[in-house]
């Protein structure tokens, strides 16, 4: 019997052994692999800035092609409906990993002081972009001693666009000075056309425009005081600007509340009207929509003048998929992205070291101005003032385009510009 049991006992033990062996021989389960994926916000959704954006996610997955890329796009020009939703999610706790952001105040006070950012000291060294982008450029992008955010682009907000065709056929000459532009407004006007298309569906539009005539009225240095402090929203030029505005509006469509900026730059393209002030991102619009007869110009007043904007990405804390993140940054601010990105979007190189041939004549001008221009900060596009600064000047601006009332509105620019705590 003891026999018996030793046999069963010892044949236990072999079966143990066995089934242990066999456990040891299947594989180890492993942990599912990271989501590969970037979402990437932006209000990038007409004509060449789409086509832009788009270049950008192919390029990316060249080199990540497991990477799935979200595109989060807003529509409304200038961010005006986009930024609410941003501010939406990031206060709920649920960013984008990456999200465009103007250069300047919009990113710094809207964000950076606010500790929704991480720094890019790191991938600046990595990259050395200290050395290729211009020094005024790592300045705006940088806030107690550290980097924020990629700029792509330069932009140029203050371009006069007009139909070469129309101008042509009349005889007509871009105006340089605003009695000029009065001057030619009239003589459209008397042939049926539209003089200055606008489009302020969203009214950053109009404050686009008012940005340009502040501009084209006082000069460089003291629109740039505006946002210091240093000139006055109650003295003589502002009021001056506010009038010569007024005026302007007299020679708009009638349609324009109802028109975003391409509609109204589509009059331009089909002759109905013959200028629109609007920035060079109309370039782009032009060479999407196959609109070869565009000429441009400065704006009344603002030769020599670059008023300036960029668009940059930046890293936000507890973005889901931080290192795909990185590398679209990388991408961004790297010379073959920006070579692909700008001459679509109709913009120029953060960086200095981007080829001319690659661009388009107006862009090859605007490369040369942005070298020996006075360059100013864009008060419609985040660079000149905060966020509740510009939304302030905004309304401002909602109710001047409707009533005319100078004196109303410079009260109300002066007033802004006190809760914005930059005037006493």
């Amino acid at each position: 019997m003891s026999r018996r049991i030793r046999a069963w006992s010892l044949l236990s033990i072999v079966m143990v052994v066995a089934m242990l062996l066999t456990a040891c021989a299947r594989p180890t389960p492993t942990a599912p692999p990271a989501e590969r994926k970037l979402e990437i916000f932006s209000w990038w959704t007409t004509g060449g800035e789409a086509a832009g954006l788009l270049k950008l996610f192919e390029l990316y997955n060249k080199k990540f092609p497991d990477v799935e890329i979200i595109n989060a796009t807003v529509a409304g020009g200038a961010g005006f409906e986009a930024k609410p939703a941003l501010k939406a999610r990031m206060l709920g706790g649920d960013p984008p990993d990456s999200f465009q952001v103007h250069m300047g105040r919009e990113l710094i006070d809207t964000w950076v002081t606010t500790g929704y950012m991480e720094p890019l000291d790191d991938l600046f060294k990595q990259e050395g972009w200290e050395t290729v982008f211009p020094k005024g450029v790592l300045e705006i992008v940088s806030y107690d001693g550290h980097y924020w955010s990629v700029p792509v682009n330069i932009h140029r907000s203050n371009v006069l666009w007009y139909n070469k065709k129309v101008f042509e056929a009349n005889g007509w000459k871009p105006p340089e000075t605003f009695d000029e532009f009065f001057a030619l407004a009239e003589q459209m006007k008397a042939k049926g056309i539209t003089p200055l298309a606008l489009g302020d569906v969203g009214i950053w539009a109009s404050t686009h425009l008012f940005e340009v005539v502040l501009a084209g009225t006082m000069g460089a240095e003291k629109y740039k005081g505006l946002w210091t402090g240093q000139t006055d929203w109650n003295g003589p030029e502002v009021k001056k600007a506010l009038e010569t505005m007024a005026k302007m509006l007299d020679y708009v469509n009638p349609d324009h509340s109802a028109l975003s900026w391409d509609q109204a730059n589509d009059l331009v393209i089909q002759g109905k009207a013959g200028m629109t002030i609007m920035g060079d991102w109309v370039d782009a619009d032009n060479l999407a929509k196959g609109f070869a007869d565009s000429g441009w110009a400065s704006p009344p007043g603002t030769k020599g003048i670059f008023i300036a904007l960029s668009d940059t990405f930046g890293l936000p804390k507890g973005a889901p998929h931080r290192e795909q993140t990185i590398e679209w940054l990388r991408l961004v601010g790297s010379k073959e992205g920006q070579e692909a990105f700008n001459p679509l979007k109709g913009s120029i190189c953060a960086r200095n070291d981007c080829d001319p041939k690659l661009f388009g004549p107006y862009l090859q001008t605007a490369m040369q101005d942005w070298q020996k221009d006075t360059i100013a900060p864009s008060l419609a596009h985040g660079a000149a003032a905060s966020e509740s600064w510009v939304t302030m000047i905004n309304d401002v601006m909602t109710a001047f385009v409707t009533d005319r009332d100078v004196a109303k509105a410079q009260a109300g620019l002066a007033q802004a510009c006190k809760d914005a705590g930059v005037c006493k």
